[in-house]
């Protein structure tokens, strides 16, 4: 065995029995390789105007440290011609994530007004040497041609795959009413490696209809465990249903992705609400937050009974369904049960049922002026998204108060004690005594 594998090979040992951060001990101080680091990625690749070859590394790496000689051998020939570079991915995970990087060692070549792109030959220093020079004479001709490749390499977009861990998943995913897909991989998987590129485009072209996560199951075992994930890259897609993820089976391409993920919005939007304004809770749930709260004031239990409440209900329900993909919430309260937030938007004096956009944030109102009926429900929900008109201020924060929900049923009127004549005005009722 040769000085250099045994180096190797005692380098390995200590990581994994000391558990040492040895990545000095694969580039030292006098290494001609070119350390990177946050700090001077900028600088030295993404401003350089020569070519550069950036190696990817994990100090852990077995085929890492078994290519530190051959790198440092690439760097030593190629010197005055290209730059040789390496970042210590595990030390500065976010950079190299910004990269899609996800298996150890990765080779990205760096080009002055291009794209990155990655280095897929023998790790051999021939190869490396051959492969740089064809980017070195592709750079010459472009500039003979008269291209700009001034500045610096075109920084790759960063991965709007966002990456999940047991510390955020639950918050992120399972408490989101978002649709959630989620990638489970890992970084040695050659499919994996193979998925990312397009996992990272369908990322970028969702950006802003669903969201698209990935977990890396070597760090996140019990991820990996609690949902089951058997084999690389496992996709798990986290619809409405958050308890129930169903797996992709499509085609592993970023166009398949996307057409799956537009696909399932409409069958994945979670079912809408209206909810029973019984407290401040909810008015800071519902209303605090939403682009615009519908609050309807529903007649008393004894003028519309359970039927008419109901009613009344599924119609505010129905209005919900058409406009679900909206951030809208809708809210009931019956009559006189909030009487400081009444007072404040004006309900009450023509009576009920009655219906006002509320936009907490920018502290305004609306009312709807026609009949509460279906089509004009509709169209004041339309106006009002379109931004309104006749928006008044809502002066102030309305004073919610708990109250009891309404339990399903009519109404109750509750009848008083019978009481005779005789028992109101006393003894003296009835009798003929003079003045």
């Amino acid at each position: 065995m040769r000085r250099s594998e045994w180096v190797t090979l005692l380098i390995g040992v200590l990581i994994m029995v000391f558990g040492w951060n040895l990545s000095f001990a694969l580039y030292g101080p006098s290494s001609p390789v070119l350390q990177l680091t946050p700090s001077n990625f900028k600088s030295k690749v993404l401003n350089s105007n020569g070519v550069v070859l950036v190696e990817f590394f994990a100090p852990w790496c077995g085929h890492c440290q078994a290519l530190t000689p051959t790198w440092e051998k690439a760097a030593t020939v190629l010197k005055g011609v290209a730059t040789v570079a390496a970042l210590d991915a595990d030390a500065h995970k976010s950079l190299a994530q910004e990269y899609g990087i996800r298996g150890f060692p990765t080779i990205k070549v760096f080009v002055p007004g291009k794209p990155p792109v990655d280095y897929q030959g023998a790790r051999d220093v021939k190869p490396i040497a051959e492969f740089t020079l064809q980017q070195i004479k592709s750079l010459l001709k472009d500039r003979l041609s008269g291209k700009s490749t001034s500045g610096s390499s075109e920084k790759s977009e960063p991965n709007a795959s966002v990456e999940l861990n047991s510390r955020n998943f639950d918050e992120l995913v399972l408490k989101s009413k978002e649709l959630w897909i989620v990638e489970f991989f890992a970084p040695w998987c050659g499919h994996c490696k193979k998925l990312a590129p397009e996992w990272k485009k369908a990322a970028a072209n969702l950006k802003g209809k669903v969201k698209l996560g990935h977990v890396d199951c070597d760090v996140e075992q019990s991820l990996m465990s609690r949902f089951k994930v058997q084999g690389f890259p496992t996709i798990l897609v986290f619809g409405a249903d958050k308890d129930s993820p169903t797996p992709y089976e499509g085609a592993r391409t970023a166009s398949a992705i996307e057409s799956f993920a537009l696909e399932q919005l409409d069958s994945n939007v979670a079912p809408p609400e209206v909810t029973e304004l019984t407290g401040p809770d909810i008015m800071e749930e519902k209303c605090a937050s939403a682009a615009i709260c519908f609050v309807a004031f529903l007649p008393d239990i004894l003028d519309s009974k359970a039927e008419g409440r109901n009613e009344y209900l599924y119609q505010l329900l129905s209005v919900a369904e058409k406009f679900k993909r909206s951030p809208y919430s809708y809210v009931w309260v019956a009559a006189g049960k909030q009487p400081d937030l009444e007072t404040r938007v004006g309900v009450g004096g023509y009576g009920y049922p009655a219906l006002v956009a509320l936009n907490v944030k920018k502290g305004a109102y609306a009312p709807l002026k026609s009949a509460f009926e279906l089509e004009h429900v509709i169209e004041f929900v339309k106006e009002a998204g379109r931004g309104g008109k006749g928006n008044l201020p809502l002066n102030g924060s309305p004073q919610i108060v708990n109250t009891e929900p309404w339990d399903g049923k009519d109404g109750v009127i509750i009848e008083e004690d019978e009481f005779s004549l005789e028992e109101l005005m006393g003894e003296n009722v009835g009798s003929n005594d003079e003045l």
